[in-house]
């Protein structure tokens, strides 16, 4: 029987293996990443390691950023060594830096176990968006990415909503293990399930990849860009920093766990005792994208670029500075929401703008290279983040000078695309 050309049934095998690889590599991810920062600070009484916050901003300031920074060189590694070695390698740093990362207690180890994952997550990147890539065709192209998407954001809000609040009350090692046993299992696919994609080989030299890093550069208007798209990214990484050790200092979610609780109540007889926890701020984020992701798409898919990612960065930087109102649990939720949906406005059609002003034949290589702005919004989000928090949280008590402080990055990036649009508007007549 013939496949049809488009639909859920056109796709193959391996990109089903490819969407089961993604869903559980991102849930084991975000699981880690919706504690790791709280984790860092927390005293050993209270099942953490009692690093200072500076330290834990040097290790969040440090992962993330070369988690994005070696996808540049990943694909090319791929190219020359084949996709299935390079998952191979992938799947065993990942399970092996989750599960020392939960065995260690002292502060170079730590590090070090947490650099070991972001290798093999910085080396499954591209050789998972290139499995689709090469799994889908131009007809089914949109559906097949669109539930890739999903199935990052279905990881990204599964494991922090179902395990991590029942492994971390056991010990928080337990949740790295479980990225680490995560790991394994992708390991185990990657043997029996995965089959390598029929490609063209392609030049994966150190040269190739010095000599596209070099073009890239020489375009002006696309690392202004990076640049000025960066300080967004400065905002989104608070979101696992900063935010998840105000809510875990010093909010008070009752308000959310009592209306939670009774909305539970109404599908048991027995009461439930659900509570608000820094895991489920990234909870909260992947959820709204599950839900509105289809509906914001359709809604601004035929507005232009740049004016939708001004929107979006704007609604972004309003949700920060909703969290500065009050102490409120509602009014963190609120705030939280509307950070996401400019995310979401925002992210997509930056991906898009990318695509229309690579030339065609670089449209891959730019696309690869847009990981600058997360690389410097993780770095500097990171490394800012923790001094920024001493001086207006711990010594002032003035969390909400923080916020509007990072919304002050935002419409930083607001003004700077208002001016590269009217500029690229003069430059185009």
């Amino acid at each position: 029987m013939k496949k049809p050309e488009s639909g859920i049934r056109s796709f193959p095998k391996n990109y089903w293996t490819a969407i089961g690889m993604e869903f559980f590599e991102r849930g084991a991810y975000y699981g880690v990443l919706s504690i790791l920062s709280v984790y860092l600070v927390l005293s050993p009484g209270e099942g953490g390691l009692g690093f200072s916050r500076e330290a834990a901003g040097a290790i969040m300031g440090t992962i993330p950023p070369l988690l994005y920074f070696i996808p540049l060189f990943a694909g090319a590694l791929a190219d020359r060594y084949g996709f299935r070695n390079l998952l191979m390698v992938s799947f065993s740093c990942l399970a092996l830096g989750y599960f020392l990362t939960g065995c260690m207690t002292s502060y170079g180890l730590v590090f070090a176990s947490l650099i070991i994952m972001a290798v093999g997550a910085g080396l499954f990147k591209p050789v998972i968006s290139g499995t689709i890539a090469h799994s889908t065709t131009e007809n089914n192209s949109t559906l097949g990415f669109g539930i890739f998407y999903w199935s990052i954001n279905l990881g990204a809000f599964l494991f922090p909503l179902i395990l991590v609040p029942t492994l971390k009350k056991h010990s928080y090692s337990y949740v790295f293990w479980m990225a680490a046993a995560a790991g394994v299992i992708l390991l185990l696919m990657n043997v029996f399930l995965y089959k390598e994609p029929v490609r063209k080989r392609e030049d994966g030299s150190f040269a190739k990849i010095i000599k596209d890093l070099v073009s890239v550069f020489k375009d002006k208007r696309f690392i202004l860009m990076i640049l000025i798209y960066s300080g967004f990214w400065i905002m989104y990484f608070q979101m696992y920093g900063t935010v998840l050790w105000y809510v875990s200092e010093h909010m008070n979610m009752e308000p959310v766990n009592n209306a939670v609780n009774s909305f539970l109540s109404l599908f048991t007889q027995k009461p439930t005792t659900w509570a608000f926890d820094v895991e489920h701020v990234t909870v909260l984020n992947a959820g709204v994208i599950i839900l509105l992701q289809l509906f914001v798409s359709k809604l601004v898919n035929r507005l232009k670029a740049v004016p939708t990612i001004i929107a979006g960065i704007t609604m972004g930087t309003v949700g920060m500075a909703i969290l500065a109102i009050s102490g409120n649990a509602w009014v963190f939720i609120t705030g939280c929401i509307v950070f996401t949906l400019g995310e979401m406005t925002a992210h997509p059609k930056f991906n898009s703008f990318v695509g229309l002003i690579a030339p065609p034949d670089k449209k891959g290589l730019y696309m690869g290279y847009s990981f600058f702005c997360s690389v410097i919004g993780s770095f500097v989000g990171g490394f800012i983040g923790a001094p920024l928090y001493n001086h207006f949280v711990d010594n002032l008590g003035r969390p909400d000078y923080l916020w509007l402080l990072f919304s002050c990055v935002g419409f930083t990036s607001v003004i700077g695309l208002v001016w590269f649009h009217i500029n690229s508007q003069k430059t185009q007549k």
